[in-house]
Order: structure tokens, then sequence, then C-alpha cells
């Protein structure tokens, strides 16, 4: 099940033209309480889309009672028309639903600068289909999850279950311009605990800080990303944090996993593990430097193991480490020990699609680990042909 498997919440993904392939491109997520408590987290790209402007206003009194996306069009660099929109799509929304336009998050994916009268009349549309479709079955939170989707190929949802009962279900869309930051990523997390906005969002920040801010797909940071949690407390268990923010952190890891396997193009998942290192930030920049290495992942894709790529782009880095004592090891053959060769290549298989690479930095106790994919002829032939 998806965002409709806790208690309190009912969701709907409908078509409205806005995509010209006639899929499912506008969805709504409604939050009937008794509580509205809310937290996000958003892009770190400052050139931020006009629903990511309005959404960080909306949420910053912790209260979010409904979240409407579409896809189709980021709505981003769409002038002072495209801020209007998101406005005027919001309080057609509220009115719907009898809440405050404030109470809206507001979410748009897709291309950069579509956002014309067209759209809006497309998300207009979308909304009172989408209310009139509105539903508490599994079908209507997987339609959803539907209507969110882009370049995606399968939806993407997840569901934890929490001590007492409560539950958190969550549905994500993300298959490109996946950076730090998030990624092109939309994703609305919904519980039926009974939390405050306070402990959502500190909840939600170490959740994302571990998992969506790991996955560095191709190295492209987008404007558009909005990672939402509401709380209905409609289960009326307050739970511990600490349960909450693990199964949370889970479910959220569970997501980014699926949104690398499902990479523009990817013909590697690639988990890049830096341990050994002196802080969890060296082994962060040495692992990402590692993901944003052309060269390295071209060799992944055709099923190199050059770890000599892997020692040039640590070397990139200001993290701590002597590359002499530095080892590598891929898909569990160390083909790099104390920074010299070690198992000979050829008895090196990278013909699996999941890849792993382990760096010993030697230096320390701290590891991390970041999510990433090869560089392949379709990744390039896909963004090549995106606006055309």
């Amino acid at each position: 099940m998806t965002v409709t498997a806790p208690k309190g919440f009912r969701a709907a993904g409908v078509t409205a033209g806005i995509k010209t392939s006639g899929n499912r491109d506008v969805a709504l997520v409604v939050n009937d309480g008794p509580s509205a408590a809310a937290a996000a987290v958003f892009t770190m790209n400052r050139c931020e889309a006009h629903p990511v402007t309005w959404s960080r206003k909306a949420v910053a009194d912790g209260s979010i009672s409904a979240v409407l996306i579409n896809s189709g069009g980021a709505n981003c660099f769409t002038g002072a028309f495209g801020y209007e929109t998101v406005e005027v799509t919001a309080a057609a929304a509220a009115a719907k639903l009898g809440i405050a336009d404030t109470d809206v998050l507001v979410c748009s994916t897709g291309l950069i600068g579509a956002g014309d009268q067209t759209f809006r009349d497309g998300v207009l549309k979308g909304i009172d289909l989408a209310y009139d479709a509105l539903g508490t079955d599994t079908e209507s939170g997987e339609q959803a999850a539907d209507a969110i989707r882009t370049t995606d190929s399968v939806i993407k949802v997840g569901v934890r279950e929490g001590t007492g009962g409560y539950t958190i279900g969550a549905m994500a869309k993300g298959a490109g311009m996946l950076a730090p930051g998030l990624a092109t990523m939309l994703v609305v997390i919904t519980t039926d605990a009974d939390l405050e906005s306070a402990a959502l969002d500190a909840a939600l920040r170490e959740a994302t800080r571990v998992s969506f801010d790991r996955v560095d797909s191709d190295g492209a940071m987008s404007t558009n990303d909005t990672v939402a949690l509401l709380a209905s407390g409609a289960s009326g268990i307050t739970p511990d944090t600490a349960e909450f923010t693990e199964l949370l952190r889970g479910l959220c890891n569970d997501l980014a996993k699926q949104l690398q396997q499902d990479a523009e193009g990817a013909s590697h998942d690639i988990t890049i593990t830096t341990m050994g290192a002196a802080s969890e930030t060296d082994a962060v920049n040495v692992s990402r430097a590692v993901s944003r290495s052309n060269l390295f992942k071209a060799a992944i894709f055709g099923n190199d193991p050059n770890w000599g790529r892997v020692l040039a782009a640590i070397g990139t880095t200001d993290a701590e480490f002597v590359p002499e004592q530095i080892d590598v090891s891929m898909n569990g053959a160390m083909v790099c020990k104390a920074g010299t060769p070690y198992v000979p290549v050829d008895q090196v298989d990278l013909t699996p699609r999941e890849t792993t690479v382990l760096i010993n930095l030697h230096a320390g106790d701290a590891e991390a680990t970041i999510l990433t994919n090869d560089l392949t002829h379709d990744y390039v032939h896909e963004n090549s042909a995106y606006s055309s």
C-alpha cells in the first residue's frame, strides 16, 4: 500500500491533459485529521520553482491538510504568472476541501519553463477530477503515485507498521537529476501517528539526511524537490520518537533504493561505501566524489574495474587520508591494496546490475554510503531529447 495505508488519508490520481501522452498527471493527497501536523524539506537549489517557494511558506506553521501535485510541467521560471498559478490552484483545491489556501502544499514536476495558461487550466481541471475520485483504498493511493511520474518507469511506494498499530505510508517519484538536496524527486509520506510538527520535522530531517540526500545518480540537483510528511493522528497513538524516526529512516532508504533502481538509462546500480574515514563528512565527500566521476561511471558501464579512477576522484576531496594506505574493493574483490594493484582486474565480475564499491581510507572509524548509477548511452539519449 501507499499514502492511503495510514488512517485518515484519501488520495487520487487522474488524467487532466497536461501530459501529451494521456497518462495520469494530477494527484491529490488529503489529510482528514483529526490532526494536520506536517513537516517538509525542499531542494537546496537556489533556483527553486514557484511551488517550492509557496510550499516553504505554507508549511512554516507546521500544518498542512492536502498536497496537490502535477506532473508534465515544473512551473519553474514561468514568471509572475507561474507563481499566480500556484496561488490559484492552491485556492481551488482548498475551496473544494473546505480548508485554508495555506494548508495546501503544491508540488510540480516536469520540464522547466512549462507553465502557461493551458498548464494552469489542466491543473484546475485535475483538481476537480481528483476531488471526485478521492479514496482510501490501495488503488487510489497507487493511482496518485502513478500521476506524479515523469520519466519514471514504475510507481514507487512503501509502508511501515509501528508498535501499537500506527502506520507510515509513502509514495515517491524520481528517475533523473538525482543529487543531494534531494533529487528530481517528490515524496509524500503519511502517518496516522499522533505527533506534533516539531517531532515530525526532526524525524524527517534525520531520515532524509541518510537516505534521499545520499542518492546521487547523476550529480544534477533539481529545482522542484519536495519531501512532505503529514500526520493525521487518527490512530490515537503517540509513538516513541526514536522508534518513529527509525521506521521513517527505513522507509526513506527503501524509497531511495527504488529511485536508484529506476534511474534514467542506467544498467548498473552502484553502492559506494567509504569506511575508515576520519569523519562522516569525509566519508560522504569521498563516496560522493567517486559517484560524480564520469570516468568512473563510464568504466562501470563497460564492466571495467578501473580502480585508478576511484583513487583519482578521492584525491579531489579534502578528506583526511594517505594515498598509499587506501584500499578499494569492487564486488567483493580487492582491486587496490595500500594504493597499489592487488587482485587482477580480470578476476572482477561487474556484469551484475548490483555493483558495490568499498573504499577504506584507514584514517578513522566513520563511514557513509552513496547510491549512484553508471553513465550509459541510454542516459545521454534520453536527456538529449527530453524537451523535444
